[in-house]
């Protein structure tokens, strides 16, 4: 008979998992399924948003980008709702199953919008650059689904990935090595399902119709929640543990309380560790056989909420939570609080990731579409290079495996090639050339504009496969920044909060949604002052967009230096059994 796992993991009747028939690859393939068809029917709606917003619900292209970036920003932000949910009452597996129907249902209704007459708003003509006149409630509904759509995605996705890495016992070397794999390879089926969807599915929004579009993007998420139903009886679950927000609150609380009191210089007398020691000295290892996390010496203040005073029990003898609190708990809390400085770090990356889906847009719609060497007639969407974004991450993942970390390996001598930190750091450095290969196109695009007076002709005779480097590097830069983000806060998080922490790393594209469209907003209102077109005009020939991305460089360099200083004093997280 096989034997159980060692991390606590159950199988779907509540008994120990098995670990040779649950876990691992076999019950992988099935979240594999789900992730390709969520995100080839999330890139189905995200990626052309933009212009629906633009042609179909005729908004300004300042406010249909700041509008894209805002819902999302709102994707990013959502996950908090599903992480706490899972960690605290659901579990990951029901958490992904309530928002995913959520998620089909807002699809659903999106269709409708574009599809039936009483929801798709009037146009002057058939074609896509038809003048559109939505009325007060089809401008309603339709952001309601867009909404449920954000809600869907954004609750399901951190649970999905740290369900995932769930499947991999993290006491087992060998399936630890294989859940680093995971996440690689995770990444890079979603962005095959990002490719088929900013190629095939834009394709028929763009020439056939919206309603085309969405209806595959609505099938495709239908379909993956059943591929995810199917693996059920292969999959691991951990039980979820109670609000870890509410222990947090507690240790901060009695800190708070105990300000005054001077830390003992002995750490053995701190609550829970003292506990152990008269457990080990009466034979019992109880205590011990719980899986806790080691003492560390940073933010000592908050060791204060440990150290026991004489009105910290109540009359019948128990700890009263809100003044005395365990090591673990302490301990928790400033992995949070160290973790932090990095999340912070990737809200300018993300700002850099949401140009693809509004600027860059914006940028190539101006820019020669047609693909001559197939077809002089034929016309590439701009929102289509997106599938070079995902063409960089299919590329790059294969060769970061085979190539980049033996390679690292050797030169290091460092078991995973670099550090996850170090992993993220290069990534950082990548974006940077990313937005600078946009900033320089759009200056020699603006100069062929002045040079030959081509303020308003449709197409700057710049062909728009210009476009693919700064596509390809921010996709090539996604598989050091955001897989490394996954792992790292995966693998950092104390194990009752892997789904709060999951989320936390994807709140930073949320904030970096936002703060692009706050920086636009800011360019916008500066530049066009004293009756000025601004950087961003609604004919962007006569703005200078490369002013635009020349900021969007200084900023991140600035957080490439300050993120090397925080990475520079991070202290990983040390458990112990």
């Amino acid at each position: 008979m096989a034997a159980p796992t060692k991390d606590g993991s159950i199988d779907f009747f509540n008994n120990p998992a098995n670990k040779e028939k649950t876990g691992k690859w076999r019950a992988s393939i099935f979240i594999f399924g789900y992730q390709f068809l969520e995100k080839l029917a999330y890139y189905g709606v995200s990626t052309n948003l933009v212009n629906y917003f633009k042609n179909t619900l005729n908004e300004r292209s300042v406010n249909a980008a700041n509008n894209v970036t805002n819902w999302s920003g709102t994707c990013f932000l959502t996950p908090v709702i599903g992480a706490f949910l899972a960690d605290a009452y659901w579990g990951k597996y029901w958490t992904i199953i309530v928002f995913s129907v959520i998620y089909v249902m807002g699809l659903t209704i999106l269709m409708m919008c574009v599809a039936f007459p009483s929801l798709k708003p009037s146009c002057d003509s058939t074609t896509a650059t038809g003048q559109c006149h939505p009325t007060e409630l089809q401008i309603v509904v339709a952001y309601i689904s867009l909404y449920m759509v954000a809600l869907g995605f954004g609750a399901t996705r951190p649970c999905v990935s740290s369900f995932g890495g769930d499947q991999f016992d993290h006491t087992d070397q060998i399936e630890k090595k294989q859940r680093s794999s995971f996440f690689n390879w995770s990444y890079m089926l979603q962005n095959v399902g990002m490719l088929l969807s900013t190629s095939a599915v834009v394709w028929l929004e763009t020439n056939i119709s919206l309603a085309w579009g969405y209806g595959v993007s609505t099938a495709a998420m239908a379909i993956g929640l059943g591929c995810f139903l199917l693996g059920t009886r292969l999959y691991r679950f951990q039980h979820p543990v109670g609000s870890s927000l509410t222990k947090m609150c507690q240790v901060i609380i009695a800190s708070i309380r105990k300000y005054d009191i001077r830390l003992p210089y002995d750490q053995s007398v701190l609550y829970e560790l003292s506990r152990i020691k008269e457990e080990e000295e009466e034979g019992n290892n109880i205590i011990q056989a719980t899986y806790k996390l080691q003492h560390t010496d940073q933010l000592r203040f908050f060791d204060k909420s440990a150290v026991e005073t004489q009105i910290d029990r109540t009359a019948e003898g128990l700890a009263n939570p809100w003044r005395l609190c365990t090591v673990t708990q302490v301990e928790e809390l400033k992995c949070i609080v160290r973790l932090l400085p990095i999340w912070a770090s990737g809200i300018m990356f993300a700002t850099i990731l949401s140009q693809m889906s509004a600027i860059f847009i914006l940028q190539g719609n101006k820019m020669d579409p047609h693909l001559i060497i197939i077809n002089p007639n034929f016309k590439v969407p701009s929102s289509s290079l997106l599938v070079f974004n995902a063409l960089g991450v299919i590329v790059s993942t294969p060769i970061y495996d085979w190539v980049i970390l033996p390679t690292a390996k050797k030169l290091t001598g460092y078991e995973q090639g670099f550090t996850q930190l170090q992993r993220m750091g290069i990534g950082l450095a990548i974006s940077v050339v990313a937005i600078v290969s946009a900033g320089v196109l759009e200056h020699i695009r603006l100069n062929i504009v002045r040079k030959h007076n081509y303020y308003d002709i449709e197409f700057v005779p710049v062909s728009i496969f210009w476009q693919i480097p700064q596509y390809f590097l921010v996709g090539f830069a996604e598989i050091f920044i955001l897989v490394g983000q996954i792992e790292f806060f995966y693998d950092q998080a104390p194990d009752s909060l892997r789904s709060l922490c999951s989320a936390l790393s994807l709140t930073a594209m949320a904030l970096g949604n936002f703060f692009s469209s706050f920086i636009v907003t800011v360019v916008t209102r500066v530049t066009t002052r004293n009756g000025n077109l601004g950087w961003i005009p609604e004919n962007i020939n006569k703005g200078h967009l490369d002013y635009y991305y020349g900021l969007l460089t200084l900023l991140s360099l600035f957080n490439c230096v300050a993120y090397v200083w925080v990475a520079s004093y991070y202290k990983y997280k040390g458990m112990r059994c």
